[in-house]
């Protein structure tokens, strides 16, 4: 059997009571979700309890997927499921650094927190969204976004699959033009054009912060959105890096595949990242670990 790698996702799955079943039956899930929110009081009520509009925050989410990705990750470990590589989708890398042995799961919490603050502050600032594209390739993308001063490539998620952020006046332009050329235009529910010049400020105080904790060089191989490869030195720059520059997500599961990848576990709690790997790659084994069920068939497959 080749490599295991752990993908964790990014915002977009995110819904109340999400991975309900395994919180309530599973007690090392349970146990992690409860350890996590004494850092971040509330974290437990705002995923069962609250409403899909706020969680829907970034301010909300990305505290709450980073529990929910640390507590599956746990759960899958307490089986001896172990990850040989890990990567995560955009607040997933904070997720994925963390199992890698960058800084401990609270130290994270208080990363992910810190992010969330500086991306939802510049998210209030500008009338932004985010849309992904379909059927159309990069060059085509990359074209009709150059028409606009305010639309921006910025996740490269699999062959005919690229999500754009941009302000909201120009997208539904550009979602006309993706349409007359062919394609399809999905927006996504996040509020905010991430991974573009509009998080520059962003970036720049999420760096500021990494300078007050200690980040170590991940333990096993890590990939970088910003670099589409593995992370050898400065884990800090790279990381606030990310924030206002492209997701190159295809690039690093064709590396991870080349590298001896050959078994995904999605750490999330929907399969988007597994639904983008089986566009890039149909020949690997992928699986989602946010239910029960998902937790079955990995131990049934797996153990």
């Amino acid at each position: 059997m080749g490599k295991i790698a752990f993908v964790f996702s990014g915002q977009g799955d995110q819904k109340v009571g999400m991975c309900r079943d395994l919180f309530d039956a599973n007690p090392i899930f349970k146990e992690e979700m409860q350890s996590l929110d004494k850092i971040h009081p509330g974290l437990i009520d705002s995923i069962y309890s609250g409403s899909d509009e706020e969680l829907m925050k970034t301010i909300n989410t990305q505290p709450a997927l980073y529990a929910i990705e640390t507590s599956l990750s746990k759960m899958l470990d307490s089986v001896n499921i172990k990850a040989d590589v890990v990567a995560g989708f955009s607040l997933g890398e904070i997720a994925a650094l963390s199992y890698a042995g960058s800084f401990s799961d609270e130290e994270g919490m208080q990363i992910v927190s810190k992010r969330a603050e500086y991306m939802q502050r510049e998210s209030e600032k500008f009338d932004a969204v985010m849309t992904a594209v379909l059927r159309l390739d990069q060059d085509k993308v990359n074209e009709l976004a150059q028409k606009y001063e305010f639309v921006f490539p910025v996740n490269f998620n699999c062959p005919s699959q690229i999500v754009c952020s941009g302000l909201e006046s120009e997208i539904k332009e550009f979602e006309a033009d993706v349409k007359n050329a062919g394609g399809r235009a999905l927006r996504l529910s996040v509020k905010g054009a991430f991974h573009s010049p509009f998080m520059r400020e962003a970036s720049d105080d999420f760096r500021t912060y990494l300078d007050t904790v200690e980040v170590d060089l991940p333990r096993i191989d890590a990939y970088s959105n910003y670099l589409g490869d593995i992370y050898k030195d400065s884990v800090k720059d790279t990381l606030a890096l990310q924030i206002k520059s492209p997701v190159l997500w295809q690039n690093i599961v064709e590396k991870m595949i080349s590298r001896g990848v050959d078994t995904f576990i999605e750490i999330g709690p929907g399969s988007t990242l597994a639904n983008l790997i089986k566009k890039i790659n149909k020949d690997v084994r992928v699986f989602t670990s946010g239910s029960l069920d998902g937790f079955d068939k990995i131990k049934e497959e797996l153990c």
